[in-house]
């Protein structure tokens, strides 16, 4: 697979629709959206519900395609490919952190971190998956299952996994929605530290909060971007978190 175009952005969405067949009814979910990403970008993507954000995201995930318009990831347009392809290039190109994990539970923190492997052709060191672990601050809770670890665990877990192909393009979808406000800074906290690493992150949020940690809020509106800017007054989440209560563990 050729590598990506010189100065070519991550993301790259020129005039977007995508409409899904309920029955004879058509449903518009995106509606002549155009979106650039940059490399090193941390870009929230924002909405009501039922505004087009999973469906964005199914889109940059290469999951599903465009009815029309074209998207070019790291500069190659994926828009007419076929579905072998597609799913090559999620295998090697893109890293998914779900809101519900996705770990399988016979697996070791370290297996399920080294499982995209298996169906990457990308040439990773032998060590990437115990130097991923290390990335989200987990090696010590390498041989743990999932049902030994705490949620906030079970997340940075995952995001390891996302981690562990060297991805051009991380997808983050509700990453702290099943946690509470504390684990969820401490899974923030990762996240902002990969992207001052160079990570490029996308991330859907409905938690305003949430949004504020990123460097830049996309917000849609029935299929349409209304708003796009960079984020003013950034939360810090290694200042938010210091300044957090501990939690109180009940005996």
């Amino acid at each position: 697979m050729k590598g990506p175009a010189e100065n070519a952005p991550v993301v790259a969405l020129e005039r977007v629709s995508k409409t899904y067949q309920a029955g004879t009814v058509a449903v518009p979910a995106l509606r002549d959206v155009s979106l650039t990403i940059g490399a090193g970008e941390f870009v929230a993507i924002t909405g009501a519900s039922g505004s087009g954000k999973t469906t964005m995201l199914n889109v940059l995930g290469c999951i599903d395609r465009v009815t029309s318009g074209r998207y070019l990831l790291d500069g190659r347009d994926v828009s007419g490919l076929g579905d072998w392809r597609l799913s090559r290039i999620r295998s090697e190109k893109i890293g998914f952190v779900f809101q519900t994990f996705n770990l399988l539970p016979r697996l070791t923190a370290l297996e399920n971190v080294a499982l995209p492997l298996v169906y990457s052709r990308r040439h990773v060191s032998r060590h990437a998956p115990r130097e991923a672990l290390e990335r989200v601050g987990l090696v010590r809770r390498a041989r743990h299952r999932p049902s030994q670890l705490s949620g906030g665990e079970q997340q940075r877990v995952a995001i390891a996994r996302a981690l562990v192909i060297q991805p051009s393009l991380i997808l983050a979808d509700e990453p702290t929605g099943n946690l509470d406000t504390r684990t969820g800074e401490e899974i923030m906290v990762v996240l902002q530290g990969l992207n001052r690493a160079g990570v490029s992150i996308v991330m859907v949020t409905h938690e305003p909060i949430i949004a504020q940690h990123t460097t830049r809020e996309v917000r849609l509106q029935d299929g349409r971007i209304i708003s796009d800017r960079q984020v003013e007054n950034r939360v810090n989440a290694e200042e938010l978190l210091a300044n957090m209560p501990e939690q109180k563990v009940e005996a």
